[in-house]
């Protein structure tokens, strides 16, 4: 599995982009069925990779957090019924608090250093750094000017070193049967920051513009010049273009394998990323438009060696757990929702009617390929909302003690096995999405007018209120959302 941040399907060619440049992409596409609606579960980053482990949605019980004691985890229980996992990786949200049960459940890791802010490189002395369009300040700001000073060439940066630890061990265990390897980068998750090689492909745009340096958007409205916006594009599709130039690496190594005739290819990403449209930029404080919440991805699966062609069968993140069990003959189990995609990939058949998706206290998303509801909190202050969790902890530190000091602890819900979770008044950081929103998003991909039709919104509704019992639902959720559970 080649796992991207940040991947917009719009950038891609096999997505109708005509722009960037990205042969190899084009050339993924060639060799696996391309998944025209798929869609992401829980952002942003820990929880889709909650469910990425454990084949169930995150957002309803919990925001940012740890796997914790009861959840299933795919690689665990692949590594656990004799098939060796390895996961490469530079992205170091797992080696914060907030991700730290994730990489130890892989039976071999490797992490490597650099990305965005990561507390790398001690450096007392301030950083240079360049006029820029938005100067951001704070730590993470000055860290990851400090760190690339150290990464001047293409060889220093994480992404090249993760793609040859995994090239690496696929060399070293080709003709061993039964293994999982994840390759996972952050790019081209901000900062757009690569090499001169690739923003040469873009030879035309970087000669004309003569603005201030701006590869690193705040989350937030678009507030730049058009100029600087198509440049921070630039950037993206220049970082883009080197995340092409490293998938290359790994088809070549299939190619001269000739692993296809027995070995899955997943690539994937966790969300996409705002770069302009909708006049914002990135994730997490609008709500989750196509470009952030329909997903870009590629199976080619040796046993149906379907290839070139796509797929509109409804699928999401929580699928990939329980596609690779049944692909090695590992139960699945039961408390996984996602289900396996053989049968998608053979023939497109349909595994659900509908798609939940969102994040923990913001609104509730979902669809049926055709249609998008958004639902909001019908609540002013967004409440009631309580985090439920054994591990409680944020991105980067515990929860404080203040927050901690109210707690109750919850009955078992039906996924903890029998263990009861602390219950936590929580909060979202942002609630300001307006009303709810319905669209159409085959007529109107870009969802620029919302759709006011009561029959359309109300089997939305069913659909969503279906999902969320599913998914075992807190009660709080649906008072929070002004919904009937029934």
């Amino acid at each position: 599995m080649v796992m991207f941040d940040s991947l917009n399907r719009n950038m891609l060619p096999p997505y109708g982009c005509d722009w960037t440049h990205a042969p190899n992409f084009k050339r993924l596409a060639e060799r696996t069925v391309t998944f025209d609606r798929a869609y992401i579960c829980s952002m942003p980053c820990m929880p889709a990779r909650r469910e990425l482990h454990t084949g169930r949605p995150n957002f309803l019980h919990r925001g940012w957090g740890p796997l914790e004691p009861f959840d299933d985890s795919m690689p665990r229980l692949l590594k656990e019924n004799g098939v060796p996992t390895h996961l490469c990786t530079d992205h170091y949200h797992y080696f914060e608090d907030g991700g730290c049960t994730y990489h130890t459940k892989y039976s071999t890791w490797e992490f490597f250093r650099g990305q965005e802010g990561d507390p790398w490189i001690g450096q007392v002395a301030d950083p240079d750094i360049p006029e820029c369009v938005e100067p951001r300040g704070g730590n993470i700001w000055r860290q990851d000017w400090v760190n690339r000073a150290f990464m001047r060439e293409e060889k220093n940066q994480p992404q090249p070193r993760t793609f040859g630890a995994g090239i690496d061990y696929i060399r070293r265990n080709q003709d061993e049967d039964n293994w999982f390897l994840q390759i996972e980068t952050f790019d081209p998750h901000e900062p757009f920051f690569t090499q001169r090689k690739y923003k040469d492909r873009y030879a035309e745009h970087y000669d004309g513009y003569g603005g201030k340096h701006f590869d690193w958007p705040s989350y937030r409205e678009v507030q730049e010049q058009q100029a600087e916006v198509d440049h921070c594009r630039h950037e993206y599709a220049s970082l883009l273009s080197m995340c092409d130039a490293y998938l290359g690496e790994v088809l070549d190594i299939m190619d001269e394998l000739d692993l296809w005739k027995d070995t899955m290819l997943i690539v994937n990403t966790d969300h996409g990323f705002l770069l302009g449209e909708h006049d914002a930029w990135a994730k997490c404080w609008l709500p989750f438009y196509q470009e952030l919440a329909n997903i870009p991805f590629f199976v080619w699966d040796p046993r149906s060696g379907k290839r070139d062609e796509r797929r509109q069968s409804l699928v999401q993140t929580i699928d990939i757990a329980p596609t690779l069990l049944e692909f090695f003959g590992v139960d699945v189990p039961q408390d996984m929702i996602g289900k396996p995609l053989r049968d998608v990939i053979a023939d497109d058949a349909p595994v659900r009617e509908a798609a939940i998706f969102g994040q923990y206290g913001a609104q509730v998303s979902v669809t049926d390929g055709r249609f998008v509801y958004m639902r909001s909190a019908a609540t002013e202050k967004n409440e009631p909302l309580y985090e439920y969790t054994q591990m409680a902890t944020t991105m980067t530190a515990p929860f404080s003690p203040e927050k901690l000091g109210n707690i109750e602890l919850a009955e078992p819900y039906p996924f903890t096995k029998g263990a009861r979770t602390m219950k936590i008044a929580g909060g979202s950081w942002r609630n300001d999405f307006g009303p709810s929103r319905l669209y159409d998003v085959e007529a109107d991909p870009t969802q620029q007018a919302m759709l006011d039709d009561a029959a359309v919104e109300e089997r939305m509704v069913a659909h969503l209120v279906r999902l969320m019992k599913e998914c075992d639902a807190p009660a709080e959720q649906y008072e929070r959302l002004g919904l009937d559970s029934g």
